[in-house]
């Protein structure tokens, strides 16, 4: 009688080696978006949280920082999503799609940057101002990023719920709601409340992808 005989595929460990740096940048890059707009939003003259979408720190003298800062998050986000794909080969494999989808939003975000509004930068007027072609565009990357976002807080607290992780499945769940619901608030109804409420609600976004790529590296270890 013959037997089979079945290996479990080991990746090299120069494989893993690169995954979880990838995996490390992707951590950092939601602490390096959320302190770039901190610093900026409360150094920057005539900023207001208040008033104004981080995406409006893309304009002016000192606008290339915030450039800067969505197209190295975005790489830094796409590269872990890459990474993500290869270190969890049995989960579903749009959670990395959407993580991609999200990077590359952020990424078109600083190509094509948002215009001068409601008095930023200093000496612009008063009021929502005329929309460019290319802050037409940076809107629907912003879209793109954060829909894909919020469909993956979903599908991540599906897979949760299903494998009995339900605080994790609640948790994921909840940011993705809280995100949607202070996307949609901002839009409706723009003022100082949902304004700082959307800004909650990308921090929440960040610190969930973060949430997840660190539970990613841990099992990437093990």
């Amino acid at each position: 009688m013959t037997q089979t005989i079945t290996f479990d595929s080991v990746r090299p460990a120069e494989s893993v080696g690169r995954d979880r740096l990838l995996l490390v940048g992707g951590i950092l890059a939601g602490p390096l978006f959320v302190g770039s707009a901190l610093v900026q939003g409360l150094t920057r003259d005539g900023y207001d949280f208040r008033r104004h979408p981080v995406s409006v720190l893309s304009t002016g003298d000192l606008g290339w920082i915030q450039i800067a800062t969505f197209l190295v998050t975005g790489l830094l986000t796409i590269g872990a999503a890459r990474a993500l794909r290869r270190v969890e080969p049995g989960g579903s494999a749009w959670l990395p799609r959407l993580v991609t989808l999200y990077g590359i939003g952020l990424m078109a975000a600083g190509v094509f940057s948002a215009d001068p509004a409601d008095g930023f930068p200093a000496g612009t007027p008063r009021g929502a101002g005329q929309i460019s072609w290319h802050g037409g565009l940076h809107f629907l990357a912003a879209a793109l990023a954060f829909v894909a976002l919020i469909v993956a807080t979903v599908l991540l607290a599906r897979r949760a719920a299903r494998s009995g992780h339900r605080v994790r499945a609640g948790l994921s769940l909840l940011v993705g709601a809280f995100f949607a619901v202070a996307w949609v608030a901002m839009i409706v109804r723009p003022g100082p409340l949902t304004m700082i409420g959307f800004g909650l609600g990308v921090t929440a976004g960040w610190a969930w992808l973060t949430g997840t790529l660190v539970a990613a590296v841990r099992g990437a270890t093990r």
